[in-house]
């Protein structure tokens, strides 16, 4: 068997009172991440919980965790920073040359992480992000505000992805050697695909069949959510006119 393709996986969890899921996820991750050793995909792995100032008991649970195993790791928000916050300080805390972020509640199979990095290796992609094939069963609402949400990314920006803002983004480390996200809230996913690709890196998508959240609620169809959206691509909008290709 060869050198594996990637020195080290990180795998990281932005987690707000997900004391149901934080054990499923990280025993998810864990067994996923045992399988890409054993397949020599990777050399070494890390799962990071950022507890994004939980009132539940998240924290103490992570902490538990960390303590059991070596390879999870905790960061610990003193304030709520929302998602855009807790993203930002996972990419931050990564030590890997591969980077995984996803939703606590695990809105896909794990085992489709296998064919995300061969689609990386085959394809020479910078990000391989996720689409749900199927979204019908979080309600019509939510079904019409994504197909709007992404329409609207391409009208501003150019760029045509399916279900932009789903919690499924490979990505390699050294692109953050270049990106430096800037939002607060909802639109980071969307910030860093537009950033990325409009610095010449490579995003390579595919579908995946999904699982709705079925404890905890979501917001981020929420008005106030919206707006700061809508707030922050325009923010962004304007700050790319002066960006160019690296690569």
């Amino acid at each position: 068997m060869g050198q594996p393709a990637f020195a080290k996986l990180s795998i990281f969890f932005p987690m707000w009172n997900e004391k149901d899921y934080i054990e499923r996820a990280l025993d998810a991750g864990g067994a996923a991440c045992d399988d890409l050793l054993a397949a020599g995909e990777i050399a070494d792995y890390e799962l990071i919980v950022v507890d994004d100032a939980s009132t539940d008991d998240t924290a103490d649970l992570a902490d538990q965790f960390a303590a059991a195993n070596p390879r999870v790791r905790v960061v610990h928000h003193r304030v709520n920073r929302k998602l855009g916050g807790s993203i930002k300080t996972g990419f931050a805390t990564a030590t890997g040359d591969l980077v995984l972020y996803t939703d606590a509640d695990l809105p896909f199979d794990f085992a489709e992480l296998s064919k995300a990095i061969r689609l990386m290796r085959l394809y020479e992609s910078d990000i391989v992000s996720a689409y749900r094939h199927d979204r019908t069963e979080e309600g019509s609402s939510r079904a019409i505000y994504t197909f709007f949400y992404n329409l609207l990314i391409r009208v501003m920006f150019g760029v045509k992805m399916r279900d932009i803002n789903f919690a499924f983004k490979l990505c390699k480390r050294h692109i953050f050697d270049h990106i430096e996200l800037h939002s607060e809230g909802s639109f980071i996913d969307a910030e860093l695909v537009i950033r990325a690709k409009k610095l010449g890196f490579t995003v390579t998508q595919f579908g995946v069949d999904y699982f709705p959240r079925t404890r905890g609620q979501s917001t981020l169809s929420s008005p106030a959510i919206i707006i700061k959206i809508l707030r922050e691509m325009f923010e962004l909008r304007a700050e790319l006119q002066s960006i160019t290709k690296v690569v």
